[in-house]
């Protein structure tokens, strides 16, 4: 399980991610992974996540560019002292992988801002026997 944690102007970003076999085809060259991140307002205002930027790098060395509105199709208010928390899907073509980006923001004053997200791993857990 991947996992990262960073924190950019009073925004905590918290990742994890896990392998979802059930939706993987390794003979196809297809790995499925989840990840959930939990975003945490420590600022005195709300904020707003406006939109988000993945760089995604699989073990083949192959890099993919991600950006969109919002994250899975909601572009929350996060007020003080509250989390959002959101899970969604990265398939890879190979059995590891990391990604990294940032969520553009924008403050209650309406001044945007970016939050970094900080690396983390896409991997299969690998078992003792």
């Amino acid at each position: 399980m991947g996992q990262s944690r960073k924190t950019t102007d009073k925004v905590l970003v918290e990742v994890q991610s896990r392998y979802l076999p059930e939706h993987s085809i390794p003979v196809a060259s297809r790995w499925m992974f989840a990840y959930t991140i939990c975003i945490t307002n420590h600022r005195r205002d709300k904020i707003q996540l406006l939109s988000r930027h993945w760089i995604i790098t699989d073990a083949n060395g192959s890099t993919q560019e991600v950006h969109g509105d919002g994250v899975v199709g909601e572009q929350p208010v996060i007020l003080p002292g509250l989390s959002y928390e959101y899970t969604s899907f990265c398939p890879l073509e190979s059995n590891f992988g990391t990604m990294h980006g940032s969520y553009r923001m924008i403050d209650a004053q309406g001044r945007p801002f970016m939050v970094e997200i900080a690396p983390f791993s896409l991997d299969i857990p690998h078992t003792i026997h």
